[in-house]
């Protein structure tokens, strides 16, 4: 790969033994918890495929670097990196961070909490660190298509390779604001209520330029 995609210098730090959390043993946060199972996740996969870190970032345009430190739990992958891994190892994002979510499902015999039913407030949501895009799985790892709700805050944007949609039927419906689908050099606003459906893979841009937070759905699904 020619452009290698990496974090600024200075967003990650090794954790340091003598911070006053370290010396107390607290429990570790969600979010730490989070990042420590994407980075197995993403280690088992490699393995799983008896790839080499340098053959990863090749496939992915993800540096070395920056595949290490999030398979050691130690650094977030923004939204792009996410994309460039998920499309190297031929998966969908929701598919890569599907193990890194911890996923309960209610079993109850109260008929309003039956299986399969998510509520919403303890729904599993993924936060890109850089922009502040996150992104909540409205379908199980069962459903045969991945459907996803994003929040893309005001002034953000999120790229993805054309890679990430190797393989994908790509639909985006726009619910709330308005936002800016930039495909390879053509850009489509959408208002709410709008829709899309996305052709050959391409690399995306997602945009906000407006002043609020713009929310939509995408649903993917696998070509036959």
């Amino acid at each position: 790969m020619s452009h290698i995609v990496d974090e600024p210098e200075g967003v990650d730090a090794t954790p340091d033994a003598h911070h006053p959390d370290a010396e107390r043993g607290d429990p570790e946060h969600p979010d730490d918890a989070d990042q420590r199972r994407l980075g197995e996740r993403l280690q088992r996969l490699r393995t799983e495929r008896r790839w080499s870190l340098t053959e990863l970032a090749e496939e992915s345009g993800v540096s070395r670097a920056m595949i290490n430190r999030v398979e050691r739990g130690i650094s977030s992958p923004t939204a792009t990196i996410l994309g460039r891994l998920s499309g190297a190892f031929g998966l969908t994002v929701s598919q890569l961070l599907d193990e890194a979510l911890e996923h309960e499902v209610p079993r109850s015999s109260d008929p309003d909490e039956a299986r399969g039913v998510q509520r919403a407030a303890s729904a599993d949501s993924w936060t890109d660190p850089e922009t502040g895009y996150r992104r909540r799985p409205l379908s199980s790892a069962d459903f045969p298509a991945d459907v996803t709700e994003v929040r893309l805050p005001a002034g953000r944007e999120v790229a993805y390779p054309a890679s990430a949609y190797a393989f994908l039927r790509h639909c985006i419906w726009v619910v709330d604001g308005t936002l800016e689908l930039q495909v390879s050099e053509a850009t489509t606003r959408l208002g709410a209520g709008d829709r899309i459906e996305l052709g050959e893979p391409a690399d995306v841009v997602y945009r906000n330029a407006d002043d609020e937070p713009c929310r939509y759905v995408v649903v993917v699904v696998r070509q036959r």
